[in-house]
């Protein structure tokens, strides 16, 4: 695991992280440019522009921060650069832990473990890589004819108190994440504690942002909050 996470961290991994990193940070200058230049034609003044800018700037910095909790932890499995290059493009923690999570059962091995070899950190990288190109060509091939078949689904839909998307594209996600919750659990008491507690405290954060719109920003933390309790129970009962 050392001698993995001395690869994980080399210079050449830190490397690609930073021109990716690059990347990311030209096409988020760019599209400010671009927003600047174009919002006359919808009516914009470039003070509401500038104002809007802000606004969006500053409402990145909640989900960002429960972002960075998940982060932290994948930083110990995975290397700081592989970390920021992942999180740095999809943004999504849960996603990538998921795919690292999968990526290394299929070779036999947990993350964090003395098996977690060079070869299964480069399975790693490979899976949360070719995992994030499918994001890329899904919206650039399907996202039209998508938009018209959920339109067309919807538009059939006559009962609009049963919202056929919703319910369905819940249901997946539900069904996904079950396969992987169900593994873990029959581990042993100690895991069932720990994923029991952890969905405890994210019902919790969903019914009191649901209930109490001035604390809805909670619910940017919610994935962060389960972690650290799922940790502590885990902690407390080790």
């Amino acid at each position: 695991m050392e001698a993995t996470m001395t690869v994980a961290n080399s210079p050449i991994v830190w490397l690609f992280a930073f021109l990716v990193i690059s990347v990311v940070a030209f096409q988020g200058i760019k599209f400010i440019f671009l927003a600047l230049k174009t919002s006359p034609s919808v009516g914009m003044t470039k003070e509401e522009t500038k104002s809007a800018i802000k606004v969006g700037a500053i409402n990145a910095i909640g989900p960002s921060l429960g972002i960075i909790i998940v982060a932290i932890s994948l930083i110990a499995l995975l290397g700081e650069p592989l970390t920021l290059m992942r999180i740095g493009i999809i943004g999504s923690a849960g996603i990538e832990a998921t795919g690292a999570q999968l990526a290394t059962s299929s070779a036999g091995v947990d993350l964090g473990t003395s098996a977690f070899t060079n070869e299964v950190f480069t399975l790693v990288v490979w899976v949360l890589c070719l995992g994030g190109i499918g994001w890329l060509l899904v919206v650039t091939l399907f996202t039209k004819s998508l938009g018209k078949m959920q339109a067309k689904i919807v538009s059939k839909n006559k009962n609009k108190q049963f919202p056929i998307m919703i319910i369905l594209s819940t249901a997946a996600m539900l069904g996904i994440f079950s396969n992987f919750v169900m593994d873990e659990m029959v581990k042993g008491v100690t895991s069932a504690a720990v994923i029991f507690a952890s969905a405890i405290a994210m019902i919790l954060v969903s019914l009191i942002t649901k209930n109490i719109k001035k604390l809805k920003w909670l619910n940017e933390y919610s994935l962060g909050i389960s972690i650290i309790v799922g940790l502590s129970v885990s902690f407390m009962m080790f």
